[in-house]
Order: structure tokens, then C-alpha cells, then sequence
């Protein structure tokens, strides 16, 4: 389920989703290849959510290690099998943010703005309870 960025809700109590989120975080571009996916996930244990974006860096899809583990042909683009799946505004609440990335499957959920563009990741540590950002605060 995606959900819709909340343009003219009042703004957020507390630390916002742009406050936690990795602003830095890697996309791969809408030419990359199934192959190219599998080779992104096995240069790192700690990738869990694989963000795909076109060239003018709107937010394509995404996919997890499992999707990637599909038997599919490495040369297939992996934006036929990204999934839209959750996203988070970077105005939304933390805590509503938090809410949506346990949703996830990677506990990641890409952070979208108003005009489809990518703006990085909010991501979760393995047990659920900080955010995985620089400054990691407690994902109440």
C-alpha cells in the first residue's frame, strides 16, 4: 500500500521524517538490471531495500533481497519488478513514518516529495527501535 503524502496537513509535532530520514541514501537508475540489483545487495550485508530512480530522479519503484532473489533473468531492467510500495512525506510525523517502515518487509520506506521526487530513506535498525540515520533518535 503507498501512501499518500499529507500536502495540507498541519505540520508535524515533534521530529518530522526529513529530521531521521538518510537523505544521502543510494538510488540506481531506471536502466539497471536485475543483475546489477543482485550485485548492489552483495556488496554490502546491511542493504535491505534497493531504490530505483528515473534521470530526473523521481522515485520508480523499489526492490527488497527477496525480489531480487527471484529467478529472473539478470538482464531484465529492474524497474519491470520494482514495486511502488510504501513511502513516506519528509513532513509526515517520525512516529507515522516509523509506522509505515514496520509495514515493510525491509523496514525501509523510500521518502517521496510532493513532485515525485526521491529524497532518501527512512530506514529502522534490526530491532525496530532507533532510526538508522546519523543521528539515530528512538523510533517512539
Amino acid at each position: 500500500m503507498t501512501t499518500a503524502p499529507a500536502w495540507n496537513a498541519p505540520p508535524a509535532a515533534g521530529p518530522t521524517v526529513a529530521d531521521v530520514m538518510h537523505a544521502d541514501a543510494t538510488a540506481l537508475g531506471i536502466r539497471a538490471t536485475v543483475a546489477e540489483v543482485r550485485g548492489w545487495f552483495a556488496a554490502s550485508a546491511s542493504r535491505r531495500l534497493a531504490l530505483i530512480a528515473d534521470d530526473a530522479g523521481r522515485y520508480v519503484g523499489a526492490l527488497t533481497r527477496a525480489d531480487a532473489a527471484v529467478d529472473l533473468p539478470d538482464e531484465w531492467p529492474a524497474a519491470l519488478v520494482a514495486r511502488y510500495g510504501h513511502t513516506v512525506s519528509p513532513d509526515m510525523s517520525a512516529a507515522e513514518g516509523r509506522e509505515e517502515a514496520l509495514r515493510s518487509l525491509a523496514r525501509r520506506v523510500a521518502v517521496v516529495g510532493a513532485d515525485g521526487r526521491l529524497l532518501g530513506v527512512l530506514a529502522l535498525t534490526l530491532d525496530s527501535r532507533r532510526f538508522s540515520c546519523a543521528d539515530p533518535a528512538p523510533a517512539q
